[in-house]
């Protein structure tokens, strides 16, 4: 299922299509269907901006990620404001999911999203897609936040991070962690949508797995292959 930006303008080519084909049916034939109802959106989880002191710098609730722009970024999640999205970041990461996968779409000033198998914006894990659990936490700058399609319960594997405040996407969208370190290296991840020489997630572990960063030579950015053809990009 396509996944949209944190940024309800911007759909992928496919959406594009979908949107067109809607606009081409005639009036008539709209006045004839009555209009779904909106889904409700989900009710807004209340929680303190800083972590809880059970959480707070405790291994087993922060997410490392070794980028190929030569460092780590850790990240303190919050299983406090979002149970069921950390508990599906730690599965996928302890499986090895986001080993070797880009960041398909960097907006400067905005976001950096990642965390797609397809490496377009259009994949996700095997598992089922989330409830949504949106919460009080802030979209800002380091904030982590699941990507996720048009419907609220949608978000699976992407995941984006904030490079300045957007505090617009407040309660649209499940922020569960906030980078605490490395945050320079989140700066520097490439950007481009698609960027033509995408930054990698080397290695994605959880801290208390106590994993290795990878070895110098290995942070080196991959050469980029060109896209097979007919393989969807995001659209802008």
């Amino acid at each position: 299922m396509p996944h949209l930006l944190p940024k309800p303008t911007i759909f992928s080519h496919a959406r594009w299509g979908v949107m067109l084909a809607l606009f081409a049916v005639p009036a008539m034939a709209l006045a004839q269907t009555p209009p779904a109802a909106p889904a409700a959106r989900p009710e807004r989880t209340v929680v303190a901006t800083l972590p809880p002191a059970d959480i707070a710098n405790v291994p087993e609730q922060i997410l490392a990620l070794d980028l190929s722009t030569g460092g780590r970024v850790l990240i303190q999640l919050r299983p406090d404001a979002a149970p069921q999205t950390v508990e599906r970041i730690k599965t996928l990461t302890r499986q090895g999911f986001y080993n070797g996968l880009l960041f398909h779409r960097v907006i400067e000033g905005f976001m950096a999203q990642g965390g797609d198998p397809q490496g377009d914006g259009t994949g996700g894990s095997q598992l089922a897609d989330l409830p949504a659990e949106f919460n009080t936490l802030p979209h800002v700058r380091g904030a982590v936040s699941m990507a996720r399609a048009q419907e609220y319960n949608s978000a699976n594997s992407q995941f984006f991070i904030m490079l300045l405040p957007r505090l617009t996407l407040d309660g649209n969208y499940t922020v569960f962690g906030r980078v605490i370190s490395g945050m320079e290296f989140v700066d520097r991840i490439e950007r481009g949508e698609p960027p033509a020489n995408p930054t990698r997630i080397l290695q994605a572990s959880i801290l208390a797995d106590n994993l290795p960063q990878p070895a110098p030579a290995a942070l080196a950015p991959p050469a980029v292959a060109p896209p097979s053809p007919g393989m969807a990009q995001p659209g802008g």
